[in-house]
C-alpha cells in the first residue's frame, strides 16, 4: 500500500507543492533542449505515475529528506564502492556483510553496474541491455529490494550506475531500431552515410584507441552508420530527441521507487553532439542533468545523482553547478583532478602542481553540492595534466609530466616503487592511462616481493596519507574495496578470455575476506591498513569542521614538499598538512594560518601538537588535521 492510498489528499497536496517548487528549474531546462509542444504536460503524469507508485517507507524517506536537503554534506558521510560478485557472491548474500561496512563508517554503497549487460563483453557492465532487470549472476530484481531495504535500516544509501550514453546493441530499443523501426531507430545517432560522421570525426577524441578504434560503427544489415563512442556494441543514445529524455526518466523514476537513492550517472560528459566540437562538456549536457534533477526532486526528494565526468579541471566545476545551474544539477560528481593530483605529487615529491590546480579551478563549496573524493576507483587513471598547467613549474611540461607518470605508474621509472601497468596508449599524442590497485601503485607489492619492512611502512604509510587526504578534503570519501586492506594487482583477469583484453581488471581483485580476518588478528601489515582507514574514517564523523558543506581553502606553501588545507568553520578551523616526500619537513605555523602561541589538538594522534620554533614539523609521508583547543 502506498500514501495515496492511506490520503489520497495529503498524497495529492504533497505532490502538487513539490510541483510547484519544481517546475521553474524543470520547464527552464526543457525550454533550452526542446521545443516541443506537451513535453510539460507529459513530464507531469510521469512524475505523478511514479509518485502514486512510490512506497510508503520511501515516501517517508523523502519527507525526512526534504527537511534536511543537504543530509549527504555531513562528515558523518563514508563511501565504499565494489562490484557485487567479487565482495560477496550475490546480492542476497550482501546484508551479511553490513557489520564489516559498520565498522568502516560505511554510509553509502556503490553496487557497481548490477543491471542485467549483454552477453560476453560489455565494458565492465556499462553496456547495459534492460535497466530493468539485474544481471543473473547476482540475483533478481526482487532480491536487490530486500537489499535496499536492509541497508536503508542500516543508515547505508544505495548507489546504483545508470548509463545515460547509450545502451547494448542488445537493447530492446536496439534490436528494435536494427529491425527497421523508425521510432527506435530516433532514439539513436544514425546516419545513411558515412559523410557527417567523417565530419564529426575531423573533432572526436577516441575513448579506447586501442581496442575500439573511431567513434562509428557501419551495419550492413542496418544499411546505417551508428554512434559508438565506446565500443561497437554501445549504442549512443540521441538526446535531441525528447522521447529519450522521457524514457530515461521513466527509468530513473521506476529504479527509485525500487529503493535506489543515488545514481552515478555515467558517461554524462558526452550525451550531446555538435558538429566541430569534441561532443564532450557541452552546455546542453548540464541542461539535461537539471531536468533530471528538478524531476526526482518532485516524485522522489530523497534522492540525488553523482555525474561520472572525468574531465579536465576547467570543464569539471559545472558538473556540481555554476551560473545558471548552480545548486540546480548534480549533488555529486567525482573529483579526479585530486585523484590524479595525489600520484602526480606522490611520483614527484613536489606539490606545487597540485597546489596551483585544486586552489586555482575549484570554488571553495558548492550549492546543495559536494565532491565525491576518491584516490582509485574500478576505471584507470587518466593523466589530466595540461601543457598550461605544467609549463607554470619549469622544467615540467605537460607531455614531459604525463610521460614521467606513466613511466613511474607502470614501474619502468628508475627508483620507482609503484607497479601498474599501461593502458589505451595513443600513438599520436604518446599519452598513456595508467592501471593498478591503490597498494601496488603505492608500494606495497614491491615492498612485499623483496621482503622489505622499511619499504611495507612507507607503502601503508602512503595509503593512509592518501585516505587522510579523501577524508578531509572536502566531499564523501569513496572507498574502493580492498584497498582498506592493502588488495594488490590480481592477474588472474588474464585467464578468462571475457576479461583479457583489458588490463582494469587488474585492479578489480575479488575481495580477500581471509586477509580481514588476519587483518582482525592483528596481522601486520594488513592490520595496520585496516586499522588506519577505520581510525581515519572515525575521526572524520567525529569532525563538524569536515563536513562537505564546509569550505575548503588550499594553502600555498613555501615548502613543496607540502600540501595543505584549511577547513574554516564557523568556530576553530581545522588546517590539514600532508607530507609527500619520505623525508621530514616542516613549514612555519603561521604559514598555516596557525599562532604557534595557542594549544592545538592533532585530531588522527589524538594528542597535542608541538611547534618547535614555530614550525609544524610532518615525519615521511605524515598526514595532520590540526585545530586549535577550545576555550575553557
Amino acid at each position: 500500500m502506498t500514501a495515496s492510498d492511506a490520503d489520497p489528499a495529503l498524497s495529492d497536496r504533497l505532490f502538487d507543492l513539490r510541483w510547484q517548487r519544481g517546475r521553474p528549474d524543470l520547464s527552464d531546462a526543457l525550454g533550452r533542449l526542446y521545443h516541443t509542444p506537451g513535453l510539460l504536460d507529459r513530464v507531469h503524469a510521469l512524475l505523478r505515475r511514479h509518485w502514486d507508485e512510490r512506497p510508503d517507507d520511501l515516501r517517508d524517506l523523502d519527507l525526512v529528506r526534504d527537511l534536511n536537503p543537504g543530509w549527504f554534506l555531513g562528515e558523518q558521510m563514508v563511501g565504499y564502492v565494489f562490484y557485487t560478485d567479487r565482495f560477496c557472491g550475490a546480492l542476497s548474500d550482501l546484508p551479511t556483510r553490513i557489520p564489516y561496512l559498520h565498522s568502516l563508517g560505511v554510509t553509502y554503497v556503490h553496487l557497481m553496474p548490477c543491471l542485467k549487460p549483454r552477453p560476453g563483453d560489455s565494458d565492465g557492465g556499462y553496456a547495459v541491455m534492460d535497466y530493468r532487470q539485474i544481471d543473473p549472476k547476482l540475483g533478481t530484481m526482487a532480491e536487490f529490494e530486500e537489499v535496499c531495504r536492509q541497508m536503508r535500516g542500516a543508515g547505508m544509501s544505495v548507489c546504483l550506475d545508470l548509463v545515460l550514453n547509450h545502451t547494448a546493441k542488445e537493447h530492446a530499443w536496439a534490436v528494435a531500431a536494427r529491425a527497421g523501426d523508425a521510432e527506435h531507430q530516433a532514439l539513436y545517432r544514425m546516419y545513411d552515410t558515412d559523410e557527417v560522421p567523417k565530419a564529426y570525426e575531423e573533432t572526436l577524441l577516441e575513448v579506447f584507441p586501442n581496442q575500439a578504434p573511431g567513434n562509428f560503427t557501419y551495419y550492413g544489415d542496418l544499411g546505417k552508420w551508428v554512434w559508438t563512442t565506446f565500443n561497437e556494441f554501445q549504442w549512443d543514445l540521441n538526446w535531441e530527441n525528447p522521447e529519450v529524455f522521457l524514457r530515461i526518466l521513466d527509468t530513473i523514476l521506476w529504479l527509485a521507487n525500487r529503493g535506489v537513492e543515488v545514481f552515478r550517472l555515467d558517461a554524462v560528459a558526452f550525451m550531446w553532439k555538435r558538429l566541430g566540437t569534441q561532443c564532450q562538456n557541452l552546455p546542453e549536457v548540464h541542461d539535461i542533468l537539471q531536468a533530471i534533477a528538478a524531476s526526482t526532486r518532485i516524485a522522489c526528494p530523497a534522492v540525488i545523482h553523482k555525474a561520472e565526468a572525468i574531465v579536465g579541471a576547467k570543464d569539471l566545476v559545472p558538473y556540481l553547478g555554476s551560473g545558471r545551474h548552480t545548486g540546480r544539477v548534480s549533488n555529486l560528481a567525482y573529483h579526479n583532478n585530486l585523484m590524479v593530483q595525489f600520484w602526480s605529487s606522490l611520483a614527484s615529491g613536489d606539490t606545487r602542481l597540485m597546489t596551483h590546480v585544486l586552489g586555482h579551478y575549484f570554488p571553495q563549496a558548492f550549492r546543495r553540492a559536494c565532491w565525491g573524493t576518491y584516490i582509485r576507483c574500478h576505471d584507470d587513471i587518466g593523466w589530466a595534466i595540461s601543457e598550461e598547467d605544467a609549463e607554470r613549474f619549469p622544467p615540467m611540461t605537460g607531455p614531459g609530466h604525463r610521460g614521467f607518470l606513466a613511466n613511474f605508474y607502470n614501474g619502468t621509472h628508475p627508483g620507482t616503487f609503484a607497479r601498474g601497468f599501461d593502458f589505451q596508449s595513443n600513438p599520436e599524442t604518446g599519452d598513456r592511462r595508467t592501471c593498478g590497485s591503490f597498494a601496488s601503485l603505492a608500494g606495497l607489492e614491491a615492498a612485499l616481493l623483496h621482503d622489505d619492512p622499511a619499504a611495507v611502512s612507507a607503502a601503508v604509510d602512503r595509503i593512509l596519507l592518501g585516505h587522510a587526504l579523501i577524508a578531509s578534503f572536502g566531499g564523501v570519501p569513496l572507498l574502493y574495496m580492498g584497498d582498506e586492506i592493502g588488495l594488490l594487482n590480481d592477474l588472474s583477469y588474464l585467464d578468462d578470455p571475457a576479461l583479457a583484453h583489458d588490463a582494469r581488471w587488474a585492479h578489480r581483485p575479488p575481495m580477500d575476506w581471509r586477509r580481514v580476518a588476519l587483518a582482525e588478528a592483528g596481522e601486520p601489515p594488513w592490520s595496520w591498513l585496516l586499522s588506519g582507514v577505520r581510525h581515519l574514517m572515525a575521526v572524520r564523523k567525529s569532525t563538524p569542521e569536515l563536513a562537505s558543506h564546509v569550505p575548503t581553502t588550499v594553502l600555498e606553501q613555501p615548502n613543496p614538499a607540502l600540501f595543505a588545507l584549511r577547513r574554516p568553520a564557523d568556530m576553530r578551523p581545522v588546517t590539514c598538512v600532508f607530507n609527500f616526500t619520505e623525508e621530514y619537513q616542516g613549514t612555519p605555523a603561521e604559514v598555516l594560518g596557525i599562532d604557534p602561541n595557542e594549544a592545538h589538538d592533532e585530531l588522527i594522534s589524538v594528542a597535542p601538537m608541538a611547534f618547535p620554533d614555530g614550525q609544524v614539523i610532518m615525519p615521511p609521508w605524515g598526514r595532520a588535521w590540526l585545530r586549535r583547543v577550545a576555550d575553557s
